[in-house]
């Protein structure tokens, strides 16, 4: 029975995820569709409960009345039946009822629905572009679409909670009363406008701080989760206290926010006590006057005291659970900040896949400036106006100071960020034009800032081809001259080898062994083109030589894009492409460009230990600008 109920709904929703629209109710609806069937049966459930409630009252009132009226002998013959019928409503139909409301409840919605809005969320941001997570603190976008998915549930929940509870109580309260002696509805009506009073005096201030408190909680958690994101960098400066003081500051800040609140509640729960209290002594005052000059029965007053003491603690309930529902439409309306973006970087309507057969690259006039709006010649490059053609199969190094455009130039060919102007062509189609999962797979990548995914060895390798065997894991391994540190490695759970975890990005592994990881991640995933971003800048001389020997095999039958300040490593390729401020302002072989006197035979000279000089004074044809490179 319970495996029925919790199969009801399916918690991962197929098909491509869309960004969910920024407006509240829409908002709400888009991770609600898979559950809004069961939700209306779960109201009717929950309303029926209700009546059932109300009927209980009336009967308990009737019950007074014939206990007060009748006569002993002659009472179960007039109304046994109808004892019977109440005992099989309390002790069968009520249950039942339960038991449905319940299994629909707990079974189908209360786990299934949140984690429905964490899939679709989760999804929508892994496709969000390069510069979001450069904008975020990795452990705040986490805490954002866990807090929305759970607000998400609690929102539609408390609303419907709430709808039926006040129609299906109040109504049944003035009816029932209102039946006996209309007067008697008086002190509900003017309980009701006090009650509606004390909710827009105090909820939207609450909904204010519940959204500051929100987004302080999310900063919060994004600051700690910094600091252990980086507390290699936190223990090398051996300054805990001004990390100390980072985090407390943004405790502070929720602190803060949680003694707004706590104010307001303090004085709404003192208001609210007044108000029932006052309720409750106006509708017994003028029952028991009624029943005094003859009006009303005993069971009246029975009922009325009944439902006044009823409404008085559900008051309470109604008044918390709409400060809870504007918490949560609060933490809501805080996700849809984050959650609600468009992807920077989208496929085009109709985006084929990529075909490689061959390997060609042309870049066609590119500027770009991440976003940034040239409006004078002072401001600084990224790239200007940069074109070139790769040849398939040609090996081609990419040479300049820091901030040249090196690394934007390969951000562009994997397209994480849009081109201002121009195009990119791989083999005459417009990367552009083409879905970026295809143009990622034909690419294989090796960075100089290697970061790994807190999973096995095994898992790391074959991220390059998901479908590898381990025969074809651990040569990659081996190639990547990986394997002489395998049986080395273990965890705390005692996994070794290729089982052994690796932290997280990798941090229990040297800037060496990552890098080999990386490389043989990327011998595995065998991509016709290949960019190598100071793919052996953390390998010692020795083991940069040996895997030297494998990426030169790698490369053959490749197009290859090699960015490196270590000119050693790019000498013996094809060609040597040197970029200074965005532009190409040099070409050719190294002996070539040795000849040439110019910007890359200064850098060949003036390198230390292999490593390119950040500054040169004297160059012709050049600046001695430097730009930062993003």
């Amino acid at each position: 029975m319970f495996r029925f109920f919790e199969t009801l709904v399916h918690p991962y929703p197929p098909g491509e995820p869309k960004t969910p629209p920024r407006g509240l109710l829409a908002f709400l609806l888009h991770y609600s569709r898979p559950v809004l069937p069961l939700l209306g049966v779960m109201s009717l459930l929950t309303a029926l409960v209700s009546v059932a409630e109300v009927v209980f009252f009336s009967y308990m009132g009737d019950l007074v009345d014939w206990l007060s009226n009748a006569e002993r002998e002659s009472f179960f013959a007039e109304h046994g039946a109808s004892l019977v019928g109440m005992a099989l409503l309390v002790v069968i139909g009520l249950p039942l009822l339960v038991l449905m409301q319940s299994l629909l409840t707990h079974q189908s919605i209360f786990g299934n629905y949140p984690m429905i809005g964490r899939w679709l969320a989760h999804r929508h941001i892994l496709r969000q572009s390069m510069a979001f997570f450069q904008d975020e603190y990795a452990g705040r976008v986490s805490q954002k679409v866990m807090q929305t998915a759970l607000a998400i549930r609690e929102t539609v929940m408390k609303l419907t909670d709430l709808f039926v509870y006040v129609i299906v109580y109040f109504v049944g309260a003035m009816f029932l009363v209102g039946r006996a002696d209309p007067w008697l509805m008086l002190p509900l009506v003017v309980w009701l406008v006090g009650y509606i009073g004390i909710m827009v005096a105090f909820v939207p201030r609450l909904r204010q701080v519940s959204m500051a408190q929100a987004d302080a909680r999310a900063q919060m958690t994004g600051r700690i989760v910094d600091s252990y994101t980086n507390i290699q960098t936190i223990k090398l400066f051996a300054d805990s206290h001004r990390e100390q003081a980072y985090a407390r500051d943004a405790m502070d800040a929720f602190m803060q926010t949680v003694h707004r609140q706590m104010r307001l509640v303090t004085l709404m729960t003192v208001t609210l006590t007044i108000l029932n209290s006052l309720l409750l002594v106006s509708v017994g005052g003028m029952a028991i006057m009624a029943w005094y000059f003859s009006f009303i029965s005993l069971g009246v007053i029975a009922v009325a005291i009944a439902l006044v003491m009823r409404i008085r603690f559900m008051s309470n309930w109604i008044l918390w659970e709409v400060a809870g529902l504007f918490e949560n439409i609060g933490t809501v309306q805080d996700g849809i900040n984050t959650i609600a973006q468009d992807p920077a970087v989208l496929d085009r309507p109709g985006a084929k896949e990529l075909v490689v057969p061959h390997g060609e690259i042309r870049l066609e006039h590119l500027y770009f400036h991440y976003g940034k709006v040239r409006d004078d010649e002072s401001r600084p490059r990224v790239i200007e106006d940069l074109s070139l053609t790769i040849q398939p199969g040609e090996k081609v190094g990419i040479v300049g100071r820091s901030g040249a455009g090196k690394s934007t130039l390969a951000n562009l060919l994997l397209r994480f960020y849009d081109l201002e102007q121009g195009r990119i062509l791989i083999d005459g189609q417009d990367i552009a034009e083409v879905t970026q999962e295809s143009l990622r797979r034909q690419i294989g990548m090796v960075s100089q800032d290697t970061s790994l995914l807190h999973r096995s060895i095994r898992d790391n390798i074959r991220y390059g081809s998901p479908h590898a065997s381990d025969a074809e894991v651990l040569e990659a391994a081996r190639r990547a001259h990986a394997d002489v540190f395998l049986d080395t490695l273990s965890d705390p759970q005692g996994r070794r080898g290729l089982d052994a975890h690796v932290g997280e990005r990798g941090v229990k592994l040297s800037g060496g062994q990552r890098q080999r990881i990386a490389i043989a991640r990327v011998l595995l995933k065998n991509a016709p083109i290949l960019v190598l971003d100071e793919a052996t800048s953390a390998l010692d001389s020795e083991v940069e030589a040996a895997i030297q020997e494998q990426l030169y095999a790698l490369m053959e039958g490749k197009t290859v894009l090699a960015i490196a300040h270590r000119l050693s490593t790019i000498a013996m390729l094809d060609r040597l492409v040197v970029m200074d401020q965005g532009r190409i302002v040099e070409t050719g072989t190294h002996e070539q460009l040795l000849k040439q006197d110019g910007l890359y035979a200064a850098l060949w000279k003036r390198q230390s230990g292999g490593f390119l000089g950040e500054d040169i004074d004297s160059v012709a044809g050049t600046t001695t600008t430097v730009t930062n490179e993003a």
